[in-house]
């Protein structure tokens, strides 16, 4: 069996500088294919300002439900005068030069990325390849597509479920007699940051995946230290200032270990049970 080849440290460098000029081309020529929907994208992000979401549906549809079964309790609790986000356009604002082109360069930018994920988590498997077996290394075409798949997924769970329930909190604020002028960059610099977040949280199962399939971990190991992957959710999701959007993160970040720890199970290298001397049979003679 031939022997793997050891990179030395320079060539690990040069090698890494490689796969990110790669990567940059890759993602410059995303971003002037994403420029030209870039605009629809930034009029989605800012569909929750209007008030209209599916929050109001299901809350219509659960207080007529409540109406119906316990008109007590929705006459107690005066669930008919409930007001919520008055429905109405809520532009956004910018205050400085050239600030909505920067805006549509980030957008460009970061949907352009996501365009040639593809591309990106090859590169990132051409790198650590040398490291791998002929075996091990069989994987790269699952690993692109379920990578790119997963963090595919989380920016639309974000977008869809997620992003509609922190503007609408955001924006029931106005019944205290506040007014929402939302500023364009502050807007959507939070959005594409939680994008890129849930994006890389779900990448949790596909990682704990590939680890357990190499052996470096495995269920017991990752079971085991359900209560520091807690303690690290809330650090991660304390870094963002309003608590609406540390549960919103912290959550979906330790469902996702959850899953990682029965995928492990799951998909994890299996141990060959090691075979004693009592159970080999003695050679004829």
């Amino acid at each position: 069996m031939a022997e793997e080849k050891v990179l030395p440290f320079m060539e690990h460098l040069v090698e890494l500088r490689k796969r990110l000029i790669v990567c940059v081309f890759a993602i410059v020529i995303g971003m002037g294919v994403a420029w030209n929907f870039s605009n629809d994208i930034l009029s989605f992000v800012e569909k929750p300002l209007t008030g209209k979401t599916y929050l109001n549906d299901i809350k219509k549809k659960v207080y007529d439900e409540v109406k119906q079964r316990y008109p007590a309790a929705y006459q107690r609790y005066k669930l008919g005068e409930e007001h919520g986000v008055v429905e109405k356009t809520r532009p956004l604002n910018y205050s400085a030069p050239l600030e909505p082109f920067f805006v549509q360069c980030k957008i460009s930018m970061l949907a352009g990325m996501i365009i040639v994920l593809p591309v990106i988590f090859h590169q990132f498997w051409l790198f650590v390849a040398p490291g791998l077996t002929r075996k091990e290394r069989r994987y790269v075409v699952p690993f692109v597509t379920v990578a790119t798949a997963s963090f595919c997924v989380g920016a639309m769970f974000f977008l869809v479920v997620i992003w509609p329930v922190i503007i609408n909190f955001s924006l029931s604020y106005e019944e205290l007699g506040l007014q929402s002028w939302f500023n364009i960059s502050a807007y959507i610099n939070f959005c594409l940051r939680l994008i890129l977040i849930f994006g890389l949280i779900f990448e949790l199962p596909v990682l704990a995946f590939m680890l357990s399939r190499f052996g470096l971990v495995n269920y017991r190991m990752l079971a085991a230290r359900r209560k520091y992957a807690l303690l690290a959710s809330s650090i991660i999701a304390a870094f963002h200032a309003d608590l609406v959007t540390m549960f919103v993160i912290m959550i979906p970040l330790y469902l996702m270990y959850e899953i990682s720890i029965w995928v492990a199970l799951v998909f994890g290298k299996k141990k060959v049970p090691a075979v004693s001397d009592d159970d080999v049979e003695p050679a004829e003679a």
